[in-house]
């Protein structure tokens, strides 16, 4: 019997390496449980409980989801002809197995019926399910919406949607995406409107919504019509009736599990979430960065699978008389394929741990406010700003970076499979397929950069790092990683200083440059600490930092070489715009 958790090493070494208890202690305290059927004795109990929802969700995972897998990817969802999607049998079977080990309130407060797992947990589990079936992931990963429910709208609505939640009842569906509004989400059009009984109604179309025919859906509308940008959206919640229409399903390049939607709303009756006016700006905002963070798990999934799959044809297939795997130039596919995943799970697993941390100090705030002194108010909302902003350049680095590392590993598992890899008898290729929308979805890489760079600009990632330079550990190897890495943070900011001299488009031009570098300077500390901790992991630390240095160094010296050709010279580079015929 397979579990995609108990053969998964890393994944239970980082389990015990992060410390839970801390994370355990305040949301075990700080949530509400209601007349739940299952309280833990106390925090190792609790955590206790995690690993085992780890070992069902992995059982589950190995047995169920990977099984299914090929089938669902050949077959698909069906569109019926009044409109609505059927879903394959086998996601449907996927679901029901979900909702029979209690996995679909996996983050809510058992007073809902859910298990009230930690976010870093959760990104584990995520992981887990998306080796399994990165199309399922998504489906998985869409309790991102019971949460933003949780955290925003009224007790009422609370009440109503979150049971069906935890019990599987219902899946849900994040409704943002227009024809004319994907990137920028400030261009929504629409629209919201309410009758004279102050009823809200909803009208227009959205499109490649994930999940578009989930029964919950929660839907970005523009509320003030005489607003044109994102103050004048607004957040809803409706369920799918007959004014909601599936015009259209996707043709995809992959996941083809997860149905993606062309949705229609014919004055469809909605509820708002929170107030109006934070739409955008505070509730979608905070859905997307959960997203994003799902996103970056699901990439580790599938680069897992792929890479696991490498390793073992890598093993098995014979050429000149022994296995490839014996080749150097195949060996170093296999092992840099490896320390990737491992590289981009520490920095995933990370900003799990700090949106924990973020999210905890928010509820003993809004909880304990009383009992908490104003100095003890103060130091609280003082730590919550700060892990706010540290969260603000984690999440879109980790998307960033793991979902490049996703499609680079199912790359290379192709090439390791040679023509077999490109053949539908492996799974390589679905593998590769459905990698290549992690880095589109939820916020291209381009944007990703884009939110991450003001981080490494607005001293945020100095002061991060800054932690990480100030530790010895009295280990001869490690200290001497270390000092490589704070010789390279200091080029970094030095080149940093160059590009902002330049001026604002020269930041924006190389600011994926300096974006890499500087994610490539954390993971080395990330691992050095595991390292640590864990002898296999020196080996990891060493070959990460000594290879990805070299990377560094390059990027500093474009940053600093100042060329701004692609600004100066776009059109003669490019060349007139194809006439159509």
């Amino acid at each position: 019997m397979a579990n995609f958790y108990t053969d998964n090493q890393d994944i239970q070494f980082l389990f015990d390496y992060f410390d839970l208890k801390d994370i355990a202690a305040i949301q075990e305290r700080e949530t509400p449980n209601g007349d739940a059927d299952y309280l833990p004795r106390d925090i190792d109990d609790a955590i206790d409980n995690y690993r085992r929802v780890l070992e069902i969700v992995g059982d589950i995972s190995g047995n169920v989801l990977a099984k299914n897998a090929e089938t669902v990817d050949a077959e698909g969802n069906t569109l019926n002809e009044n409109q609505t999607v059927t879903l394959h049998p086998l996601v449907q079977k996927n679901l029901d197995q979900m909702s029979l080990a209690d996995l679909q309130g996996f983050t809510l407060p058992r007073k809902y019926g859910g298990i009230n797992c930690p976010t870093l947990v959760y990104t584990m589990a995520t992981e887990i399910v998306a080796r399994g079936d990165c199309s399922f992931m998504n489906m998985f990963g869409l309790q991102g919406i019971a949460e933003t429910i949780y955290a925003f709208a009224s007790d009422e609505i609370k009440d109503e949607y979150l049971p069906k939640f935890a019990r599987g009842e219902v899946t849900g569906a994040m409704v943002l995406t227009e024809p004319d509004a994907g990137s920028d989400l400030q261009a929504v059009r629409v629209r919201a409107y309410q009758n004279e009984n102050g009823d809200w109604f909803l009208s227009g179309v959205k499109r490649f919504i994930t999940n578009g025919c989930g029964e919950v859906l929660l839907v970005l509308a523009r509320s003030e019509a005489q607003i044109s940008d994102g103050r004048g959206l607004s957040l809803f919640v409706c369920d799918r009736g007959p004014t909601v229409k599936v015009r259209h399903l996707e043709n995809k390049l992959g996941i083809h599990g997860s149905p993606t939607c062309e949705l229609v709303f014919n004055n469809t009756p909605c509820r708002l979430i929170g107030e109006r006016q934070r739409g955008l700006i505070t509730y979608v905002m905070s859905l997307m960065n959960g997203a994003r963070l799902g996103i970056a798990a699901q990439s580790l999934g599938v680069a897992e699978a792929a890479q696991r799959l490498a390793r073992d044809y890598a093993n098995s297939r014979e050429q000149f008389g022994a296995p490839i795997e014996h080749l150097p130039a195949v060996a170093e596919m296999v092992v840099d394929m490896r320390v990737r995943i491992e590289a981009a799970r520490a920095l995933c697993y990370e900003t799990a741990r700090v949106c924990d941390y973020e999210n905890n100090i928010n509820r003993l705030l809004e909880r304990n406010a009383d009992s908490l002194s104003a100095e003890e108010k103060k130091e609280f909302k003082q730590k919550s700003r700060s892990l706010k902003k540290l969260n603000a350049m984690l999440t879109p680095m980790s998307k960033f970076f793991c979902s490049e590392m996703s499609i680079s590993v199912a790359t290379d598992a192709i090439q390791v499979l040679g023509g077999s890899g490109y053949m539908k008898d492996y799974a390589a290729e679905r593998y590769y397929r459905d990698a290549r929308i992690t880095t589109i979805y939820e916020g291209t890489s381009q944007l990703q950069v884009v939110a991450a760079i003001r981080g490494l600009t607005s001293g945020v990632y100095k002061s991060y790092v800054e932690e990480f330079e100030n530790k010895e550990f009295g280990d001869e190897t490690l200290d001497a990683l270390k000092s490589k890495l704070v010789t390279a943070h200091a080029k970094l900011t030095d080149a940093l200083t160059f590009a902002r001299e330049k001026g604002s488009a020269y930041v924006e031009l190389r600011a994926r440059k300096m974006v890499e570098a500087g994610i490539a300077i954390l993971i080395g500390h990330y691992l050095l600490a595991q390292a640590a901790k864990n002898d296999r992991k020196k080996k990891v630390a060493d070959y990460y930092i000594t290879k990805s240095l070299s990377e560094v160094a390059a990027a500093v010296a474009t940053i600093q070489n100042g060329s701004t050709h692609v600004l100066d010279d776009y059109l003669e580079f490019v060349g007139p715009v194809s006439e159509t015929k």
